[in-house]
């Protein structure tokens, strides 16, 4: 959907989860790209396929649990699917790398947070055990952790959340990749390090001309690093735009729901309570039960302006407005103004 050389392409990507109720389609043909120097941002409910999309371009889901049942992910012209393992091997954590979401269950415990760091140094760029160290002390230092040359021979438990994190950071950082997936990358940080970390990636990106995907819930973090949007829900992309485009005129209602939920965003009447007081705007109901679709469009039951066609058949991406495209039969035609964001659904 934009011009530029194309360094990540995902095609009809699906993926499969056994459970106990059954199969499930946690991502169901799922298409986008992303070019050298972008930053992506994915952005949905939890449940909405965003991680597993983002482990699938890793290739980390594993049968006989997972499975991508269709589909294919290339990067810089390869197919990642049809990789041999040692060639993945070579990519993963040099040219194409991730910040994981969860850093304690990611770092391992029993090797301190540079010897850890420095496992991919060595790895990937050929440096020797005392260099590669000085590389490791040199990322701490740059994710702003405090007194570097004592933290780097830490153990993950003697640090907090939020330096542990920072460590994810650093060691996904270090071998200056061609493509970073952050997986809520700033979550268990306070403001102040979240904009440090966020101004580190944009430099290294500028330098390196780095992809990066970001999948967060802050809208803001999106707002601000971001080129495009893809908005993700129970398993399906619904709405993939410009962040000018979804930010001002959004088309799908969940994306509109989404942006309403921000309080930023909200400041009008409907959302003043009876006690005079301000109320957030929420998305009623629930993300469904992906064991349990019966076909159509998967937001309906919380749509506020859903049809009977809307359930009838499935909903094919619209693409027939430039640069954009949308998962609904009936899209939004909305402005903001200085009461936040209000509009009608369009039915035809």
């Amino acid at each position: 959907m934009t011009g530029g050389q194309a360094l990540l392409t995902i095609k009809d990507l699906s993926v499969e989860f056994a459970t106990e109720e059954g199969l499930i389609k946690a991502v169901d043909g799922v298409n986008f790209s992303i070019n050298k120097g972008e930053t992506l941002g994915l952005v949905g409910e939890s449940g909405s396929g965003k991680s597993v999309t983002a482990l699938s371009i890793m290739r980390l889901i594993k049968p006989p649990v997972g499975q991508i049942s269709r589909g294919e992910i290339f990067f810089d012209g390869e197919n990642l699917l049809a990789m041999r393992e040692d060639r993945l091997r070579k990519l993963r954590g040099n040219r194409i790398s991730m910040i994981f979401q969860e850093p304690m269950t990611s770092l391992n415990p029993v090797f301190t947070v540079g010897d850890q760091i420095m496992e991919a140094i060595q790895l990937h760029q050929g440096l020797n055990k005392k260099d590669a160290l000085d590389k490791s002390v040199e990322m701490l230092k740059l994710v702003g952790i405090p007194a570097p040359e004592e933290r780097v021979f830490n153990y993950p438990h003697q640090l907090s959340g939020g330096m542990r994190q920072r460590v994810m950071i650093a060691m996904a950082l270090s071998c200056k990749p061609d493509l970073l997936i952050a997986d809520e990358p700033t979550t268990a940080l306070d403001v102040t390090i979240q904009a440090q970390i966020m101004e580190l990636m944009k430099t290294l990106q500028n330098e390196l001309k780095m992809g990066i995907i970001l999948i967060t819930h802050d809208l803001g973090v999106v707002a601000e690093i971001c080129d495009r949007i893809l908005v993700m829900y129970a398993g399906q992309i619904v709405e993939e735009a410009s962040v000018v485009d979804i930010f001002s005129a959004p088309r799908h209602p969940y994306t509109l729901g989404l942006l309403n939920s921000v309080p930023a965003y909200n400041h009008g009447k409907e959302l003043i309570g009876p006690d005079g007081k301000a109320r957030l705007k929420t998305i009623p109901g629930m993300v469904p039960n992906l064991a349990e679709l019966t076909g159509g469009c998967r937001f309906f039951e919380r749509c506020f302006k859903g049809a009977s066609t809307c359930r009838e058949h499935e909903i094919t991406l619209n693409t027939s407005e430039p640069a954009r495209s949308f998962r609904c039969l009936y899209p939004v035609h909305i402005g903001r103004n200085e009461q936040g964001f209000q509009g009608e659904v369009s039915h035809g």
